[in-house]
């Protein structure tokens, strides 16, 4: 048991002392110097540490936000007054836009029901009728989508 744990540590000893090298880095667009540890050795900038440095690898901790700060400092602010205004004339548009809906879905149910109505002589076989009715079918069922997801996003007005 001795042997295999003195076998173990020789051949893992050369990767735990393996050379650390540091590389600095300056980004082109910012100027700021980034300093990256590597057991590599890299491209130019990259310098081998002595062996009795200790090198970290757990990442930093990330900066905390502030509380308040959701959005950015230079972002434009909206007065209440201004929000309300925003927020009646976005209920009078999809008020608008819910009642031409509604028209067009009785409309589309009333082609729906002349066309139900209407059997053609070459429609002895009720699938050609069913398959005649089906784009007013799927014109209802469009139109009865549209009014309910306007109806939601009114309902979720304040």
């Amino acid at each position: 048991m001795k042997f295999a744990l003195v076998l173990a540590s020789v051949l893992l000893s050369p990767v735990a002392l393996a050379d650390v090298y540091k590389c600095v880095e300056t980004d082109p667009v910012t100027g700021q110097k980034r300093v990256t540890y590597t057991n590599t050795r890299g491209a130019k900038g990259c310098e081998r540490l002595s062996e009795d440095l200790p090198v970290s690898s757990v990442p930093g901790a990330a900066p905390a936000k502030k509380p308040g700060a959701s959005s950015p400092g230079a972002f434009p602010r909206v007065s209440s007054d201004d929000q309300r205004a925003r927020d009646a004339e976005r209920r009078k548009l999809l008020e608008g836009e819910l009642a031409a809906e509604q028209a067009a879905l009785e409309e589309a149910r009333k082609a729906f029901a002349e066309a139900d109505a209407v059997r053609y002589g070459n429609e002895r076989n009720y699938q050609k009728k069913l398959d005649r009715l089906q784009p007013f079918k799927e014109a209802v069922e469009q139109h009865e989508r549209n009014v309910e997801a306007l109806q939601k996003e009114l309902s979720g007005l304040r």
